[in-house]
């Protein structure tokens, strides 16, 4: 077992893997940016080592002073938590070669897999089934309106070495394509240095799913069951669930042999998730994340498994004493994440924590690195706390969130927690009558309650949540709504 990890994260995540190291009894160094210095677990850390100034490319994605803190610490493994430098098979590389551990999958895993090509590739060659699509094009080849002729629209553009939501664009028409496919390819520059891009076909309405793995060292390889992730804003999830509702049991079973395949097919070591459109009872392949996700609290949830120690332990090289057999599910859970945002335009909202109280009782998890007197940065992500309910059925899990969220107060920043209690007051969302929904982008709070959206058409539109598509009210209606002309 390791001696000592450096975590190369911030916020929460980094919380997170410095309790599961104080559990095993592994010794923690915390990395941290200037503005960061007062973050919770670098105060509860062993050993905390300045990394550079607020830029992340100077500090958490700067990958020689990484290695540096680590030369200077003496550790054994790096732990990356999520986002950063998590899927960067370069920096795995680079930790491999100096000799430490990198505690995730090898660096050929994540290069196979974060390209979303070459991962849809691998996926079809372990008989998942992929959305229709095409390899690599270019906004410069006229065969590329061919190729998008023959899938069809709606079509997607998306980032192959894209993440997080970012580096996707929606065609509905051909005179779209090429000019929308250079803005992506632009985009996809600026934000992973790539600009290779495909098309997909954008399948109207699905719901996301997700599968949780794990892989050791000894050909073991395991699943922890589904997560629902449907509830999303721009592309990224805001709300997620465990296990997922009104799923045909046999297909989901099938879905978890195929996973587990996959995961063998390309010798894969560490945690990961799958993740799938499913629409019209098919599950659709659509990448793997090669590290752990950030509603990883739903599955530990539901199995009383800790995740996070499974994941240093099998990086230690310790086969996983437990098998699938012993995986049980146990009711359901849910998360909301909650961000520093404004909620009716969602611009992120940083500064200083007046008062903090997080909610808490039985069934009731909060990962947070926030208190009161902290000042949530305005240099990284806006995630601030994540809250997780869990009880005996889906319903029953959703009122215990409610009441989280009514007890949850924090003051001197702005937050989405009113968006989040919306949602889950929502009565189509508490039968689970949904499929795939998109917060809209532009929200503003109505005198009537609630929350709204302003259409380019002109109509002032009074929803508790609307899918809103190009600017424009969606014809299909997955909440009720009331439409009030100017």
């Amino acid at each position: 077992m390791f001696k000592k990890i450096l975590i190369a994260n911030r916020g929460e995540i980094a919380l997170r893997v410095l309790k599961a190291c104080k559990e095993i009894g592994i010794e923690s160094v915390a990395v941290y940016s200037e503005p960061d210095k007062e973050l919770k677990h670098v105060k509860m850390a062993d050993e905390a080592i300045c990394i550079g100034p607020a830029q992340s490319s100077k500090s958490y994605l700067n990958i020689p002073t990484l290695i540096s803190a680590c030369e200077v610490s003496g550790v054994d493994a790096i732990h990356p938590g999520v986002g950063f430098l998590a899927e960067n098979d370069h920096f795995a590389d680079q930790v491999v070669a100096s000799g430490y551990t990198f505690i995730g999958p090898d660096p050929e895993s994540i290069r196979i897999m974060g390209n979303k090509i070459s991962a849809k590739e691998m996926a079809t060659s372990a008989g998942l089934q992929c959305v229709p699509g095409s390899g690599r094009v270019s906004a410069t080849n006229r065969e590329t309106i061919e190729i998008a002729n023959e899938i069809g629209y709606p079509l997607l553009i998306k980032a192959a070495a894209g993440g997080g939501g970012k580096g996707i664009k929606i065609v509905r028409e051909e005179e779209e394509l090429l000019s929308s496919m250079r803005i992506t390819q632009q985009e996809a520059l600026n934000s992973f240095g790539s600009d290779e891009i495909y098309l997909e076909k954008f399948i109207e309405n699905p719901r996301h799913i997700e599968v949780q793995v794990i892989a050791d060292n000894f050909g073991n390889a395991l699943h922890f069951f589904e997560r629902d992730c449907s509830i999303q804003r721009k592309n990224q999830k805001i709300v997620e669930e465990a296990p997922a509702w009104d799923l045909d049991e046999n297909k989901k079973n099938e879905l978890f042999d195929l996973c587990i395949n996959c995961l063998k097919k390309m010798k894969y070591k560490g945690v990961g998730t799958f993740e799938f459109l499913y629409k019209d009872s098919e599950f659709y392949f659509i990448e793997m994340n090669t590290r752990l996700q950030v509603e990883h609290t739903v599955t530990e949830m539901i199995t009383n498994v800790d995740l996070v120690k499974l994941q240093i332990e099998t990086a230690a090289g310790n086969e996983l004493k437990i098998k699938q057999k012993d995986i049980k599910k146990n009711g359901h859970a849910i998360e909301c994440r909650i961000n520093a945002e404004d909620p009716e335009t969602f611009i992120p909202s940083p500064g200083k924590v007046t008062e903090y109280d997080p909610p808490g009782g039985i069934g009731v998890r909060v990962d947070s690195h926030l208190y009161a007197g902290y000042t949530v940065s305005p240099y990284y992500d806006a995630l601030i706390a994540k809250i997780c309910a869990h009880s005996y059925d889906r319903k029953s899990a959703i009122k215990r969130m409610s009441f989280a969220l009514e007890e949850f107060f924090i003051d001197g920043i702005k937050t989405n927690k009113d968006l989040q209690e919306i949602i889950m007051q929502e009565p189509n969302f508490f039968e689970g009558k949904i499929r795939h929904v998109e917060v809209p982008e532009v929200v503003y709070k109505t005198n009537v309650g609630g929350y709204g959206v302003l259409p380019e058409k002109g109509d002032q539109c009074w929803v508790n949540l609307e899918c809103v598509r190009n600017k424009t009210l969606s014809k299909e209606k997955y909440f009720s709504y009331v439409i009030f002309k100017r």
